[in-house]
């Protein structure tokens, strides 16, 4: 109505489910936190993207995995994944509270 379009819900895992996604191979996980985010601590595997250089373009070939996008809270994500709407890419799914909820959940995290 007056133009406006109801915004796509974006798809979100929560910790315990990416991590079962990650140890059987199933997700291609991209952190769009800022490389010195990153460094301070990462999820095991997440590829840097950072949403300030971020297109959906540049994501690697998933090969058959879904991808899912993390940042630190989930905002972000958030946003890169309305990016990738705009791009028409079919990535939906982010991880629900970012890294924060991953380390909450008492998952572990590599450097920093």
């Amino acid at each position: 109505m007056f133009g406006l379009r109801k915004r796509d819900a974006h798809r979100e895992v929560g910790p315990a489910e990416l991590r079962a996604m990650l140890e059987a191979g199933r997700a291609l996980l991209i952190d769009v936190r800022e490389a010195g985010e990153f460094a301070t601590g990462h999820i095991a595997g997440a590829v840097n993207m950072p949403l300030s250089s971020f297109s959906p373009r540049n994501i690697p070939d998933p090969e058959g995995r879904t991808v899912v996008l993390q940042c630190a809270g989930g905002r972000r994500s958030g946003q890169a994944l309305d990016q990738c709407a705009r791009a028409r890419s079919a990535i939906d799914t982010h991880l629900a509270g970012g890294i924060a909820a991953w380390r909450n959940a008492g998952f572990p995290v590599v450097g920093g």
